[in-house]
């Protein structure tokens, strides 16, 4: 049985859920997480007389509401639920069941990052596989061979840029920028192959390399950071503009795209999850290195 990420072996008290990803409660420290940050809202309801008529107008107006999101973001199955929530849904069963109230893995894949002992030598070749992986990405999004594929492009959260940027800065600094290595080649050269032949496959990793890093991705770089002393903070986990609404937008572009797939081809896009994740922790455990 696969096992999911451990990005983060955290008491489950101390987590919140994101896309699917396990994001421990120390996230806020980001900048960029005022605007992700997620608030829980806990009404209590308080007893009101209603008459039967404005009952009954209430209970039309909120069945003409509830249908409004669905239909705008579409990609809805059957049952009316959002294909974004099945795929986060997807997701969070390849965690172990220390990490989430679904997950069933009984262990997971990667150590916890406080046992990790990384360099800036093996940091560094996570970049630049990371910037491999980004640019193929948007490479791809930009060609648009599938003409949807387009609705991906300039999303916000594109990458290449910014990892161009701190690859620099650590150039700058004496220290030399390796080339890609093994797991970053190979997973971009997945992503050129199943983009042509497996559309809705593909962006099962676009949605776990895009949002996974405005998530669980953020954590791990402030982690990993702490532990080299490194004294910049990557342009890599800082987003212009609102980084939850780029989130919510990217979602909605994927509830719009599904729409238009047969359950076959949704049921292909969530199949792939699991190999989406294990691509993903190949290009961290250059950060592993373990005592």
């Amino acid at each position: 049985m696969a096992m999911a990420p451990a990005w983060l072996s955290a008491p489950r008290a101390a987590l919140s859920h994101l896309d699917g990803v396990v994001v421990p409660a120390a996230a806020s420290r980001f900048r960029s997480e005022t605007a992700a940050r997620v608030v829980a809202v806990v009404f209590r309801p308080r007893t009101t007389v209603v008459s039967a008529a404005a009952q009954r107008s209430l209970v039309a107006v909120a069945a003409a509401t509830a249908t409004v999101p669905a239909a705008a973001a579409g990609g809805d199955d059957e049952a009316g639920t959002p294909f974004v929530e099945e795929m986060r849904a997807a997701a969070m069963r390849l965690h172990s069941r220390d990490q989430a109230r679904d997950g069933r893995n009984e262990a997971p894949m990667e150590p916890p990052i406080a046992k990790w002992q990384p360099t800036v030598d093996g940091y560094l070749r996570f970049l630049v596989d990371s910037k491999l992986v980004f640019q193929t990405l948007e490479a791809i999004v930009h060609r648009a061979a599938v003409p949807w594929y387009a609705e991906f492009r300039d999303t916000g959260l594109e990458r290449s840029e910014p990892l161009r940027k701190d690859l620099e800065w650590f150039r700058q600094q004496g220290h030399a920028i390796p080339e890609p290595s093994a797991p970053g080649i190979t997973y971009a050269s997945s992503l050129e192959e199943l983009s042509g032949k497996d559309p809705p496959a593909f962006v099962c990793h676009l949605y776990n390399v895009y949002l996974g890093h405005t998530a669980g991705g953020r954590i791990i770089g402030k982690k990993v950071g702490e532990k080299i002393n490194l004294q910049k903070e990557l342009e890599f986990y800082e987003w212009e503009g609102d980084l939850s609404q780029m989130q919510q937008n990217v979602r909605a572009k994927l509830n719009r795209v599904a729409s238009g797939w047969s359950r076959a081809e949704k049921d292909r896009c969530l199949g792939e999850m699991e190999k989406a994740f294990t691509c993903s922790i190949d290009l961290r455990r250059h950060m592993f290195m373990l005592p």
